[in-house]
């Protein structure tokens, strides 16, 4: 497959099902924290995960070698058991649509990582983009209010903080050596789920409820956030342009705020419902291409 500047249908029926998917596993995981503890769904998430995706990777005839360990382990500890773990703590009292928000600050992380670790520029429009998320930030969580919900806000920013780390040491780990996406993807989920087996025993957790509802969230964010997912979101960047893609994660989001509306009651006050424009407003300025030459788009990392 080829990437497109543009969508063709398939390529568009990829997105918005993958969009979909992950936009609606925010609620299934604000849905879970009544029946699981929020280390012991993450450790079981990601170890079925692994084998379901590491069987696929192999009957797809993507190699399985183990990538560089630290590099691996880096990655997994931040992207894999640092994000999911932070989110899904900050879902046990905060709502899913002020979660993912603050989650979803990882573009503005990514760029801070990349300049401080891979040497790539801080360029004015990013700047700029982080100024405008920084004011939304602030009415989001607006402090003056008291810091009733600070620990969940500071959690699920935390949780963007590590997936912007995880993602620019996955990718000094493929720039640096040859390494296998989907191989690394699996590795990762394997390594992030035993990460979080200490994390059951250390920290005080809800008992886990074996109800009819825990089993089918499961299997939702199993089979389909984290397998079927990762799958055709790698499908997704194969066919189209990288700023296409970086720019339609931002539909998650707007989906899950949609969504935690329709299924949760959740409904932001006019504060917040500043403070996610604002957010939007800056993701949208730091992911949007940039035009050079001939109307040639360029996004960097």
């Amino acid at each position: 497959m080829t990437k497109h500047s543009g969508l063709d249908r398939v390529a568009l029926g990829l997105l918005v099902a993958t969009v979909l998917i992950w936009s609606s596993n925010w609620v299934v995981m604000k849905q879970m924290a009544h029946y699981i503890g929020p280390f012991t769904l993450v450790a079981l998430r990601y170890l079925l995960a692994f084998v379901l995706v590491a069987p696929i990777t192999l009957m797809m005839g993507r190699s399985m070698r183990f990538p560089p360990f630290w590099l691996t382990a880096g990655g997994a500890l931040a992207q894999m058991a640092g994000f999911q773990c932070l989110s899904q703590y900050a879902l046990i009292s905060g709502g899913a649509g002020h979660v993912v928000m603050l989650a979803y600050t990882m573009p503005f992380w990514v760029g801070l990582f990349a300049w401080l670790l891979l040497g790539e520029k801080i360029t004015a429009r990013f700047l700029c983009g982080l100024a405008v998320c920084a004011v939304g930030l602030l009415a989001i969580i607006a402090p003056w209010q008291g810091l009733g919900g600070m620990e969940s806000s500071v959690a699920a920013l935390a949780s963007g903080f590590c997936w912007g780390l995880g993602v620019v040491i996955s990718k000094r780990t493929l720039q640096k050596h040859k390494v296998d996406v989907m191989g690394l993807t699996a590795w990762q989920m394997l390594l992030g789920g035993l990460f979080c087996l200490p994390l059951i025993w250390i920290f005080p957790q809800q008992e886990t409820v074996w109800a009819p509802q825990l089993y089918f969230g499961m299997a939702y964010m199993t089979i389909m956030a984290t397998a079927v997912g990762w799958l055709l979101w790698m499908s997704v960047v194969q066919r189209v342009s990288a700023s296409i893609a970086g720019m339609s994660s931002l539909l998650v989001p707007a989906l899950v705020l949609l969504q935690a509306w329709f299924w949760l009651d959740e409904f932001p006050s006019w504060l917040e419902w500043g403070g996610i424009a604002l957010i939007m407003a800056g993701l949208l300025v730091v992911t949007m291409p940039v035009r050079q030459g001939k109307g040639r788009a360029t996004v960097k990392a």
